[in-house]
């Protein structure tokens, strides 16, 4: 069985623009991580050929910057796409995160279940905003779209 060139192998994120956070931010964050590089989908137009790819994350000057990479490191290419369109979305589901994880230290089981899907519902709006906008650019399915929607929400967290 061949190997698939089309994932990622690496993924790392600017800490620049990463701050470190809560610790249910931080365990997000390393389980969008680990899952993304479990199982993903993930093909530059142009370049699928080329993987698998090392992916470097980083937010600045109002650019979501994926800068893609051959495994052993050679530049392939950058895509950059604009971050206004995902703060509305990113802000909503931080604050339902929130009252979600005060619900689980309080609130009934049904209250928790009502946040939990909210919580869903808004990271599924955020990784289908994040597919389309990649689309012709790079590639990717509806899991690998749902794990990097997560690291653009970290990416979003300011001190």
């Amino acid at each position: 069985m061949t190997e698939r060139r089309n994932r990622i192998v690496h993924v790392k994120l600017d800490e620049r623009t990463v701050v470190r956070r809560k610790p249910e931010v931080e365990h997000e964050r390393a389980v969008a991580i680990f899952d993304l590089l479990e199982e993903n989908v993930f093909e530059p137009d142009g370049f699928a050929d080329r993987g698998p790819f090392n992916l470097h994350l980083s937010a600045e000057e109002g650019r979501l910057n994926f800068d893609i990479r051959t495994e052993d490191g050679l530049e392939l290419t950058r895509v950059a796409l604009p971050l206004s369109p995902f703060r509305k979305i990113v802000r909503d589901y931080f604050m339902v995160c929130e009252s979600y994880y005060n619900a689980i230290k309080k609130a009934t089981p049904a209250q928790i279940e009502a946040f939990d899907m909210g919580r869903r519902g808004l990271h599924n709006e955020g990784s289908e905003l994040l597919q389309e906008r990649l689309a012709g650019k790079i590639a990717i399915d509806h899991p690998t779209s749902r794990r990097l929607f997560t690291l653009v929400c970290v990416l979003h967290i300011r001190g």
